[in-house]
């Protein structure tokens, strides 16, 4: 999904657990005018568990909701009525401030398509063992993160990336499948 060229991004830190919750509270009580988009973004994995593959999401970020607007005073006072509101992030002045531009192309890098319920999915990427156990990226999201990418468990299929967001550095698990093995 494109955004509109003057909209802003936002984050809005919740109780965890109560993520999806606050997305469909922020969705009843906040003018459709003033919020273009508010989600919460979740990674697809595949796990292990009684013996087979099972394919699960998990919030990419626990505890935090994206907000994306054009009009930030405005959100930011139908946002104060939103009881399960716990801070909005980058506070500063009369309201608050928006994500950095490096921020939100680290978020459009993950950002697939916004699914109802405002839920962003980071879908599997697929891979591919080439000679010489090199590892080649064929699809999804880790395409567009291959200097980042700190490590790759084929094992438990998840690789490991290390991202500079909101002025600090993390590391996020994203998922991975193997679809072709050159020998």
């Amino acid at each position: 999904m494109r955004y509109k060229r003057n909209s802003m991004w936002y984050v809005m830190q919740v109780v965890s657990g109560q993520e999806n919750r606050t997305v469909q509270m922020i969705d009843k009580m906040v003018y459709k005018e003033t919020l273009e988009s508010c989600f919460v973004p979740v990674r697809r994995l595949r796990k292990k568990y009684q013996g087979t593959w099972h394919e699960v999401t998990e919030k990419l970020f626990p505890g935090y909701v994206f907000l994306i607007t054009d009009h930030p005073q405005s959100l930011y006072e139908e946002l104060k009525g939103i009881p399960a509101l716990t801070k909005i992030l980058g506070r500063c002045g009369d309201y608050f401030t928006p994500l950095s531009d490096a921020d939100v192309q680290t978020m459009e890098k993950f950002k697939n398509k916004t699914e109802a319920g405002g839920i962003s999915e980071v879908k599997i990427s697929q891979i591919a063992i080439e000679e010489g156990e090199r590892i080649k990226i064929l699809s999804g999201p880790l395409k567009n993160l291959k200097g980042q990418i700190r490590k790759m468990n084929l094992h438990k299929r998840i690789a490991e990336v290390e991202m500079e967001f909101m002025g600090n550095k993390l590391v996020v698990y994203l998922g991975i499948e193997m679809v072709e093995q050159f020998s």
